[in-house]
């Protein structure tokens, strides 16, 4: 069942992240496949104009979090956190500063499922909207709540969509409003992969909606779905030049980057990765799902960045702008454990890392979880 309501904010324009910056080239590691599918042999050398950056160094904004999941710039330049397993969502200063915002009623945690993405509503505080992605008993939806910044915290929230299948994996979970003021979220297979390639369904697909719950009027199937053949999107992000990417797990062979277009077949689960023919799109990135387990995404100083969980790296896609990209390139390999989010910080002079260690997959270090500044230099 689709629930949509009727009222709520009028569509809005989102100003596309980017920022461009001189960037220097680091080394690629092996396996690694871009475009045409083609193994990269560990060559040190990039194309003009997708040249890999080095960031500074990484500091702490706030320790003792558990299992940050959705991050999502205010105004002001803090950012609210979304807790996926006990539902709590907190308010995080530039300073570090930590200051409960209220706990979403409804969100069942099981598994993968819990308290997962956040969206600001591109009109805030005018229109003082928070919404969040969440896993109830019987499925996953999408809520929308008032948010007071100045001590009241976040209202009741109201279903804009439920419906989305949800299971103990692949519950997808991020949402993102995108550049035409419309609210895009990735959704997971449920582990049934016959949703993929149903374009009735709400699961494994990157859907497209109304603030208010509505498909978007030029969805290609007249409903919520945007694309389909997906089997659980993690995270999504538009490049300067409103192109929209989407990461994308794996099962057993190569995690995925796709450049998504309206109305496109991914493939699974007839297809993991390349190799998809006329029929399904082939992805622009891929890695081994030893390397990746790509989560979050962000754009920012030319590139697509990627938080990536079994991989525990950061990885670095340096975008062409034509669709196309350059050799990624890892950082922080092994350093901050399971990477779950990534986010630009308004104005892009850096990113926003989320670490996931207290998920039950990895290995907690003193200070877990944590959101981390990485500054682009």
């Amino acid at each position: 069942m689709v629930h949509t309501s009727t009222a709520g904010p009028a569509l809005r324009t989102l100003s596309a992240l980017g920022a461009l910056l001189l960037l220097s080239a680091c080394s690629t590691p092996e396996g690694v496949t871009t475009g045409n599918g083609e193994t990269d042999p560990g060559t040190t050398e990039s194309e003009p104009g997708t040249t890999a950056s080095e960031p500074g160094q990484p500091e702490d904004v706030a320790t003792g979090l558990e299992v940050p999941w959705g991050v999502a710039f205010l105004p002001d330049g803090s950012a609210l956190v979304a807790q996926r397993d006990s539902a709590e969502v907190v308010r995080v200063a530039d300073d570090g500063t930590v200051t409960g915002a209220g706990t979403v009623p409804g969100v069942s945690p099981s598994g993968e499922g819990g308290l997962l993405g956040l969206a600001v509503d591109p009109g805030f505080p005018e229109e003082p909207y928070v919404y969040a992605y969440y896993t109830t008993d019987s499925d996953n939806r999408i809520g929308r709540m008032e948010y007071d910044p100045d001590g009241g915290g976040l209202g009741e929230p109201e279903t804009v969509l439920d419906g989305i299948p949800s299971a103990s994996t692949h519950n997808g979970g991020r949402i993102e409003f995108g550049p035409d003021g419309l609210l895009y979220a990735g959704t997971g297979d449920a582990g049934d992969p016959r949703n993929s390639q149903d374009t009735g369904s709400l699961g494994g697909k990157v859907l497209r909606l109304t603030p208010d719950g509505e498909p978007a009027p030029d969805n290609p199937f007249g409903n919520h779905t945007y694309s389909y053949g997906h089997r659980n999107v993690q995270g999504l992000a538009w490049d300067g030049d409103g192109s929209l990417y989407a990461t994308e797990f794996g099962q057993n062979r190569l995690d995925e980057v796709n450049l998504i277009e309206p109305g496109d077949n991914y493939g699974w689960p007839e297809v993991e990765g390349p190799g998809g023919g006329d029929e399904y799109v082939d992805p622009l990135v891929t890695w081994t799902t030893a390397e990746a387990s790509p989560s979050g995404a962000a754009f920012a100083g030319g590139s697509l960045w990627v938080a990536g969980l079994r991989g525990e790296r950061l990885w670095e896609v340096p975008l062409t702008g034509d669709g196309g990209a350059g050799e990624p390139v890892a950082h922080l390999e092994g350093e901050y454990g399971r990477l779950r989010t990534v986010v630009a910080v308004p104005g892009g002079d850096g990113l926003w890392l989320g670490t996931s260690n207290l998920d039950g997959r990895g290995e907690p270090r003193d200070g877990d979880d944590r959101i981390l500044r990485l500054p682009l230099e």
